[in-house]
């Protein structure tokens, strides 16, 4: 696995090394010291894994997240030493699959890049059929997804919301169901990555993140996909 650390806190650089170092020792962990030095570095071999700071010299790490974005679909945690959510959403609306705060601690960073990794990882079931609904094409198969006969293109997490909304047309599926099957267990409470991802959603499909369309929300109780 390579790991790369965009982080000009060297102390942060060290402990993340020494974490991956204790828990996957075959690791390649790579550090850069600003978002454009680290860009340079995804371009030429990209990483399986992104740590990225937000407080970085020059580009910051929300900016540095959307050029990311641009380039490939690798995992991003976001780090910070801000704790509020208007960051931890800001952070998620730019691409980021995760956001962990300073200080942490060894346990938490290994759970919180075991559960993106799994994300990534995991292969959803193959059901051999397609799924249509107006101008929308889900080829399960290849997961192929078309809008107007152009395909869009969607994260491994932003599939995987897609995947469990479509396969429960017309079905309230609650916030925690849907967080525990594309997240983890360890992840119901956290209901703006929800939300965040759902105006991904509706932005790769409607063309507009506040446009409602197909997928439909039950306020305090979850979403549900309806057909067109």
């Amino acid at each position: 696995m390579k790991v790369l650390v965009v982080d000009d806190d060297t102390e942060i650089r060290e402990v993340v090394n020494l974490c991956f170092g204790l828990r996957w020792p075959d690791a390649d962990v790579e550090a850069a010291g600003d978002a454009e030095a680290g860009l340079k570095l995804i371009e030429q071999d990209p990483p399986d894994l992104v740590l990225l700071d937000i407080n970085l010299p020059g580009m910051d790490g929300f900016e540095a997240c959307q050029e990311i974005r641009r380039i490939c679909d690798v995992p991003i945690v976001m780090v910070s030493a801000r704790d509020n959510e208007v960051d931890k959403v800001r952070g998620l609306e730019m691409g980021a699959d995760d956001y962990i705060t300073k200080p942490f601690s060894h346990l938490e960073l290994l759970a919180r890049v075991r559960a993106v990794l799994r994300r990534y990882q995991s292969q959803m079931p193959t059901v051999g059929e397609v799924f249509e609904s107006g101008d929308l094409r889900i080829d399960f198969a290849s997961r192929n997804v078309t809008v107007r006969g152009e395909t869009v293109r969607l994260t491994p997490t932003e599939y995987s919301l897609l995947f469990h909304l479509t396969r429960n047309v017309g079905r309230i599926l609650p916030h925690h169901t849907l967080l525990a099957k594309v997240w983890g267990r360890e992840y119901t409470d956290e209901i703006d990555y929800l939300k965040v991802y759902i105006r991904r959603l509706r932005q790769k499909l409607e063309g507009d993140p506040d446009t409602v369309g197909r997928i439909i929300s039950e306020r305090g109780v979850g979403y549900k996909f309806v057909g067109a």
